[in-house]
C-alpha cells in the first residue's frame, strides 16, 4: 500500500465517509444478520461501523501488519481477526449470515482471483445470506492515487454477470461515486 493510500484509508475523514455513504445505506436495505465476515478490512474503516451492526464480526485480512494492527485496535471489542487469503477462506460452508467487501476488490491482481473471492463469499454464506460491499469505479485519478499499488478496478458492466455466474440468486448493483453491490445466496427449499 502506498503512502497516499495508507494515509487516506486510516483517516477519520475516510472512516466517516465509509460509514455514512457506504455502510449505512447498505445496512438500511438489508439485514446483515448476527454473524458477519468482512474480507480485506485493511485498517478497519468499515469495521468501525460494522462492529456496531452485528453481534459477531470476523475479519479476514491477508496483510500480516494489518492483522496485528486490527488485533490491537479491536482487542476486547468482540471482533475476531484472522490472517488468511480470501480466495481460499479458512471457514466451513454456510458459516456467516453476511459477508462484506468494502473497497478491497480493486486490490486483487486478477479478475480470476476476484471471482474466486466472490465464489468463496457465496460458499461461506448461509442460505439466504447476503454479500455486500463497495468498490471504486475505474478512473484516472483513482489509478494515479494507487501508483505503486495493485489497482485492478471492478468493471461495473460485467460485475452483475460475474456475481450471477458464481451462483448468487439476486443481485443489485448501483453506480454513483462508486460501485455498491448487494448479492443474495438462494434460500434452501
Amino acid at each position: 500500500m502506498n503512502r497516499n493510500h495508507a494515509r487516506l484509508c486510516s483517516s477519520d475523514r475516510w472512516i466517516r465517509y465509509i460509514g455514512k455513504d457506504v455502510v449505512a445505506p447498505i445496512s438500511q436495505r438489508v439485514r446483515l444478520g448476527r454473524r458477519m465476515l468482512e474480507v480485506g478490512p485493511g485498517p478497519g474503516a468499515a469495521t468501525e461501523h460494522l462492529r456496531h451492526l452485528v453481534a459477531d464480526l470476523t475479519l479476514l485480512e491477508l496483510d500480516e501488519a494489518a492483522v496485528a494492527a486490527l488485533e490491537e485496535r479491536y482487542a476486547g471489542a468482540g471482533v475476531s481477526v484472522q490472517a488468511g487469503d480470501a480466495t481460499a477462506m479458512p471457514f466451513p460452508d454456510a458459516s456467516f449470515d453476511s459477508v462484506g467487501a468494502f473497497t478491497v476488490l480493486h486490490h486483487v491482481p486478477t479478475v480470476a482471483q476476484q471471482d474466486r473471492i466472490l465464489a468463496e463469499a457465496l460458499r461461506v454464506l448461509r442460505p439466504g445470506g447476503v454479500f455486500v460491499g463497495a468498490d471504486s469505479l475505474p478512473a484516472t485519478a483513482v489509478h494515479d492515487f494507487h501508483r505503486g499499488d495493485v489497482y485492478n478496478p471492478v468493471d461495473p458492466g460485467t460485475f452483475f454477470t460475474r456475481l450471477k455466474t458464481v451462483g448468487f440468486a439476486a443481485v443489485t448493483i448501483e453506480q454513483d461515486e462508486e460501485l455498491i453491490f448487494i448479492a443474495r445466496k438462494a434460500k434452501q427449499r
